[in-house]
């Protein structure tokens, strides 16, 4: 009677092993948002594929020693370095206990981020009033002095800082900060991100109806201005864990939409 032979599964890798993977592919994905390059840009000069790469980041790329140093060399990096940060990471017992909510001025965040964190039962935290208390100035008198870079590196540095606490916790994010590859990817990598959407209407009115009468102040285009700057950050806000339409919801609705999304 011939012999058969059972097919051979492949081992299932440990907790451990899984998040080292995870880890890596987040590595990778901030080095290659840091120097701004899509995925065709490490894929043209490694000759790797779309497909790889995008399985790498997504933390199921199981990578040969050589081929990470191809990938690091299309990132102007090295393998080790990569795999050092990886390590470093520590390693989670659980889904991300930071949830950040994103979207330009006027999407609620602090209104709604304060209710979500109550009914949580986590802090709830400003990101813009840390770096104001990091450089001891106001936002304003940041830009004026200094200048966006000096915000943007602040910003990054009470973020880090922040997230490495591994506490649980809410925070209202800046406009701005999906605009920073570095930080926008870092945030994305240690917390579930909800992009709470607005029309560019709801925006105005909302930041109106606070007594903010900057955004129009001496610029006749200024709904024109928030239309385009919406179009332009509409991609990077997309890439957030999850998005919640704003618009014609009380906020107690949109809290409660975004404590359904995060199956709290």
């Amino acid at each position: 009677m011939p012999m058969t032979t059972a097919p051979i599964e492949a081992p299932k890798r440990s907790a451990s092993r899984e998040h080292l993977l995870r880890e890596l592919g987040t590595a990778v994905r901030l080095r290659r948002n840091e120097l701004g390059l899509t995925l065709k840009g490490p894929v043209e000069k490694v000759h790797v594929s779309q497909r790889f790469l995008v399985q790498l980041e997504s933390g199921y790329g199981n990578i040969s020693v050589v081929r990470l140093e191809d990938v690091a060399e299309g990132l102007g990096t090295t393998g080790a370095a990569l795999l050092a940060s990886a390590l470093r990471a520590p390693h989670p017992t659980s889904e991300p206990a930071v949830v950040a909510l994103v979207g330009l001025r006027g999407a609620g965040k602090s209104a709604i981020g304060a209710m979500v964190a109550t009914r949580l039962g986590v802090p709830f935290v400003e990101l813009d009033e840390l770096v104001v208390g990091e450089a001891q100035m106001t936002l304003a008198t940041i830009f004026e002095i200094h200048s966006e870079h000096y915000y943007r590196s602040v910003e990054r540095a009470v973020l880090r800082r922040l997230l490495a606490r591994d506490e649980q916790m809410v925070i209202a994010t800046g406009g701005s900060l999906v605009t920073d590859s570095e930080t926008w990817g870092l945030l994305r990598s240690r917390a579930r991100t909800v992009w709470l959407k607005a029309t560019p209407n709801d925006h105005w009115e909302r930041v109106i109806s606070q007594g903010d009468v900057r955004p129009m102040r001496d610029r006749p285009r200024a709904m024109n201005e928030l239309r385009a700057l919406l179009t332009r950050r509409k991609a990077l806000y997309e890439m957030a864990s999850h998005a919640v339409d704003t618009s014609r919801r009380s906020p107690e609705a949109v809290a409660d939409r975004v404590i359904t999304l995060l199956g709290a």
